[in-house]
């Protein structure tokens, strides 16, 4: 069966240098306040694959509330998901993200944070996809107060209902 899921992820940029996107480190005069390391685009990634298994949400599953995921890199949790993913009989088709932010211009580094996600998933780079796009100043993101970005993934599971959570 092919199933399809679709995560979202937003965070404000605060105090700070640098940012990581798709396990790559990005110069930048900002940082990205989160509980973890802030990585929208494998958050948004990760939300969509759990979707997409009806195995809950990033939350759910790693909630800022438990010490245990302050400050880990996003590409830790993205394994786990992978092993969720596993034990549900899910298999990735594809994985599709768009980043929305003003600045830094993330092109020099799409190709990095593609190879990464496809080494962490087991997957291809012609199965990956990551894209950038501005609002042209407008809202939270076109004013350089943060970071959003939208996923969708496709998985093929079993014939069989999603075990619980």
């Amino acid at each position: 069966m092919f199933r399809t899921g679709l995560g979202v992820d937003v965070h404000a940029f605060s105090a700070g240098s640098g940012l990581t996107l798709g396990g790559v480190a990005i110069p930048f005069g900002k940082a990205i306040a989160a509980h973890s390391d802030g990585d929208v685009v494998i958050h948004a990634v990760v939300d969509a694959l759990l979707g997409a298994a009806a195995l809950g949400d990033i939350g759910s599953h790693f909630p800022s509330s438990d010490p245990q995921w302050q400050g880990v890199s996003s590409r830790v949790i993205l394994a786990r998901c992978r092993e969720l993913l596993a034990a549900a009989g899910a298999s990735i088709n594809s994985v599709d993200c768009s980043v929305i932010l003003q600045e830094p211009q993330l092109a020099p580094f799409i190709a990095g944070m593609r190879r990464n996600l496809a080494d962490d998933l087991g997957l291809d780079t012609v199965q990956v996809s990551i894209k950038a796009t501005t609002t042209d100043q407008l809202g939270f993101a076109g004013r350089g107060d943060g970071i959003a970005a939208l996923a969708v993934a496709t998985l093929t599971t079993p014939d069989v209902a999603t075990p619980p959570q």
